[in-house]
């Protein structure tokens, strides 16, 4: 945790981000409180590598999304909005707290077999404030946010886990669908468990194998709890258990609010959506996941119908990162399909491609229909966002980096509410920093994935330019320029793409954003790096430190 001193400071140079509890909003007193009167259900759908172009609403032609499309129409369509890291897990952390992933030194996706739970169950989350609001909590999907003290036991019960975060219930998958282990887990324990038959680490385990999945051998045993799981069925799985859940609030006339947390797995690789979407799109298999995807966010909204509660409903359906250039979304890109859209790079990386994602907000007579909103938002504004509307504090013991957004959401804020974001991409020394038009990275490249080839997995950077054609000043050959700056600037209202490195024609707007990312980094937590950092990127800038200290 972060000193007071650090805390008091930080405050003043960033007056737009600390919240604590005080609406910095415009929103009036008269409409917090009808709010807090009528609290809303909230259904929170967080994709998983769904790119900003991913969706018609937001250009795509090669994939159909209507259900999603029916959101925006009907609600609030965002523009500027951002994740709280390029990848997955640092995001979710960022989602749940309201914090910034660098107050917990957290970079990259963590390994599901061995990490305990990244979240201090002492920490004010969405779910526990929502649930001291008298609402009804659930979690259902990806969580890859750990289990456990120390590490999880998968052989007993996984606590602590969401249910100490906030949740009344959780049911999904424990990690990633494309690492282990590959099996369900309710509330604490893995569904179908046998203790005649326990898991057992460094051997194969009983599952089916796809491209793009891998991890096989980290923990096997358990096989009838391994053999429940069948890639292709886990979209529909969680989409009924999410539908269930809600169903069964109204069958017990359950009254109070209800809170859905919907994490799909849906577009991660491996690509397994239902047979029924397969061959459905003009943009493979990746489009066929984003098919699946859309109806899985259909029969979402279709129950909130059947069950009445449509009005008093506040649906936001968002991704976790960027688009990732995979074997899949390369095939889709060499089909025409644009992951994120004009947007610069890809997941895990510090150019937009990686951070900023589809968000849209839907609250009949309060969210205006058919609108859109081009101010700057991010994902940790959502922990505040949800204090305002259920008129709950935030805990002033903690660090939060969250900005109540309601005002936004509801057409009603005449500038942005957020001045200022910092966002982690997976390499810590490209950490970004946003004010206003301008976006500062602190490094060459996007400081993401290393693959150097088109066909490799993890194809990222300047190299991936190969396959994508896409322009930057700094790259020429597929390569960072020898006389490239060592840093970056943009002015992304001139230049939403990035083609243009200008941090040497601007030298007061690139001293102003590295003194100011030089105070966020003081923030970052005394604790150990936490997930995974291409090791390519690590060893690039120790080199680079190497010949910087040569005489």
């Amino acid at each position: 945790m972060m000193s007071k001193a650090i805390t008091a400071v930080s405050r003043r140079l960033t007056p737009f981000i600390f919240l604590l509890g005080v609406s910095m909003s415009g929103f009036s007193q008269a409409s917090h409180k009808e709010a807090s009167q009528k609290p809303p259900n909230i259904i929170l759908i967080n994709a998983d590598d769904l790119g900003y172009g991913d969706v018609g609403c937001y250009g795509a032609t090669m994939v159909q999304t209507p259900n999603i499309d029916r959101l925006a129409r009907e609600g609030r369509r965002f523009t500027d909005a951002h994740t709280a890291s390029a990848v997955c897990s640092p995001s979710r952390y960022g989602l749940m707290t309201g914090q910034y992933p660098l107050r917990r030194n957290f970079w990259g996706p963590i390994p599901g077999v061995t990490e305990g739970l990244t979240i201090d169950k002492d920490s004010q989350t969405l779910a526990s404030t929502l649930k001291k609001s008298g609402y009804a909590t659930a979690c259902v999907g990806k969580w890859h946010l750990g289990f456990g003290e120390e590490a999880p036991n998968w052989n007993g019960e996984l606590t602590p886990g969401p249910l100490e975060l906030g949740f009344d219930y959780y049911f999904g998958i424990p990690t990633v669908n494309s690492g282990p282990p590959f099996v369900y887990v309710e509330n604490h324990h893995v569904v179908g468990y046998d203790p005649q038959d326990p898991f057992v680490m460094k051997t194969e385990a009983a599952t089916q194998k796809w491209p793009a999945k891998s991890g096989y051998n980290q923990i096997g045993g358990a096989q009838k709890a391994h053999l429940l799981y069948e890639d292709e069925k886990v979209g529909t799985t969680l989409k009924n258990k999410a539908v269930a859940w809600m169903e069964s609030r109204a069958q017990k006339q359950d009254d109070r609010p209800f809170f859905l947390y919907l994490a799909t797995t849906n577009i991660h690789h491996p690509f397994t959506p239902a047979p029924q979407f397969k061959g459905t799109s003009q943009a493979g298999r990746y489009g066929g996941f984003i098919h699946e995807l859309d109806w899985i966010v259909g029969e979402i909204v279709k129950t909130v119908e059947a069950m009445g509660e449509e009005e008093n409903t506040l649906v936001i359906f968002t991704s976790d990162n960027g688009g990732m250039l995979n074997h899949g979304g390369q095939d889709a890109w060499k089909a025409g399909h644009r992951l994120n859209g004009d947007l610069l790079g890809f997941k895990f990386g510090a150019w937009e491609g990686g951070h900023r994602v589809p968000f849209i907000a839907k609250w009949p007579g309060k969210v205006p229909a058919n609108s859109t909103s081009d101010h700057l938002l991010s994902q940790v504004d959502l922990l505040a966002t949800f204090a305002a509307i259920t008129n709950q504090p935030l805990n002033e013991e903690e660090e939060h980096d969250s900005i109540d957004q309601l005002a936004e959401l509801t057409g009603e804020a005449d500038t942005p509410q957020r001045e200022m974001l910092v966002i982690s991409p997976n390499s810590p020394e490209h950490l970004v920093i946003r004010k206003g038009d301008w976006v500062y990275i602190p490094a060459q490249d996007a400081g993401g994935f290393q693959g150097k080839k088109v066909g490799d997995h993890t194809l990222g950077g300047a190299a991936a330019f190969a396959l994508t054609g896409q322009k930057n000043s700094d790259v020429s050959g597929h390569k960072i320029r020898t006389d490239a700056p060592k840093d970056q600037l943009y002015n992304l209202k001139e230049d939403l793409s990035q083609t243009e490195n200008v941090v040497m024609e601007n030298p007061a707007i690139s001293n102003e954003l590295r003194q100011l990312l030089a105070t966020y980094r003081n923030m970052i937590g005394p604790y150990p790096k936490l997930g995974w950092i291409n090791i390519d990127a690590v060893a690039a800038r120790e080199k680079r430190q190497q010949e910087a200290q040569k005489p």
